[in-house]
């Protein structure tokens, strides 16, 4: 059995942001076409008139101020409000592909690590673009991986579940070192035309690198100390598209076939879940809440961290122990807790103990104990 280290993460950023005020224009452009077309049902009581949204709204909603996208302008066109990302050649890399790579190389660099180095890859994330084969087998190949390569999806959970399958196959000495990205196109399976939720998605990629610590040479390795993994039942974050639609007529096109969501039976349920999973993970370590010197936490909905946290400590998490970006990313599925991890680790001392956690739709959780060496 070997020790195993996290030794380099990896950002893909795409270069296009939406502002709260862009995606409200647009939104509030189709609210008042949608009730002039429909003016004499609405009058007749048949539909309902749909309400305007403001980005006051949905930055009290969610903490969100703007969110990164891989295409902007389909999204933004009232007439469309969905990304537009043409299909490629399959001699081409695909988009997730792309993202992967992005991300990918940039944990490389910061692991000290090539491609020879890495004996798997895992891609794990909540949308998949096809079937197969695996994007995770186009990535090592794109890359230049010997090994193995597959895919996995257990919703905005996956990167703790990824991190766990491979820091389990690194420790079993099945793999020297495993890549483990986390390519989301999330505006892909959002509603723009929804209220309650065309704000809540970003697109974003994230990379990590988990090795061996005694072949790790890295200058931001963190000890994987502990993992603990959790899923329990819900409908109450749900997305029904997929191969089998094309059997069933009747259901083509429906709202389901995009994410849909219970937001308020979602925070009441889930908010005591994870900190009781993370809490119950620290005690079984022999490790008390206080030891923590950092939460980075799945970025879905600023309430619901702040919520948590105060759970586990009794009290508010400053911004350094609990850090925020989904301010100006929003929710990246999987890649968000991975996200905060990389952007707010360098300024953590030596033998800081930290969490890392996500959770999300089956319900799912995710809890990953680290402490910086």
């Amino acid at each position: 059995m070997h020790n195993v280290v996290i030794s380099g993460t990896g950002l893909y950023t795409p270069a296009n942001s939406i502002s709260n005020e862009e995606l409200v224009q647009s939104f509030n452009t189709y609210v008042a076409q949608f009730n002039a077309d429909n003016a004499d049902a609405i009058a007749s009581g048949q539909i309902e008139a749909l309400t305007e949204s403001s980005a006051a709204f949905i930055e009290k909603a969610s903490g969100i101020k703007s969110r990164f996208v891989m295409d902007k302008d389909g999204i933004l066109d009232p007439q469309r409000m969905a990304p537009r990302l043409p299909e490629r050649s399959n001699d081409e890399w695909s988009v997730l592909c792309q993202m992967a790579i992005g991300a990918a190389e940039q944990a490389l660099q910061r692991a000290g690590k090539t491609a020879a180095d890495i004996d798997g890859v895992i891609v794990a994330c909540s949308n998949l673009q096809r079937a197969y084969p695996a994007i995770a087998i186009e990535v090592q190949e794109a890359l230049g991986i010997q090994g193995f390569g597959f895919d996995m999806n257990v919703a905005c959970s996956s990167a703790t579940f990824g991190i766990q399958t491979a820091a389990n196959s690194v420790k079993l000495g099945q793999a020297r070192a495993i890549l483990m990205v986390n390519p989301e196109v999330c505006t892909g399976h959002l509603n723009f035309r929804d209220r309650d939720s065309h704000f809540i998605f970003g697109d974003a990629a994230t990379a990590v690198i988990i090795e061996r610590a005694d072949l790790a040479t890295s200058r931001h390795q963190f000890d994987i100390v502990s993992t603990k993994l959790l899923t329990k039942f819900s409908n109450n974050i749900r997305n029904n598209f997929g191969f089998l639609n094309r059997t069933a007529e009747e259901g083509i096109g429906a709202r389901d076939k995009l994410f849909v969501q219970e937001g308020r039976k979602v925070f009441k349920e889930v908010c005591p879940m994870v900190a009781e999973l993370i809490a119950e993970h620290l005690q079984e370590n022999q490790l008390n809440v206080s030891d923590v010197k950092r939460f980075w936490l799945h970025q879905a909905n600023l309430s619901m961290n702040h919520l948590i946290v105060k759970k586990l400590l009794g009290r508010d998490a400053t911004e350094q122990e609990a850090p925020v970006i989904l301010d100006t990313y929003a929710n990246t599925s999987s890649a968000g807790s991975v996200i905060a991890f990389h952007k707010n680790q360098d300024d953590l001392p030596a033998g800081s103990l930290a969490v890392l956690s996500s959770f999300g739709a089956g319900y799912s959780i995710g809890s990953v104990l680290l402490r910086k060496l």
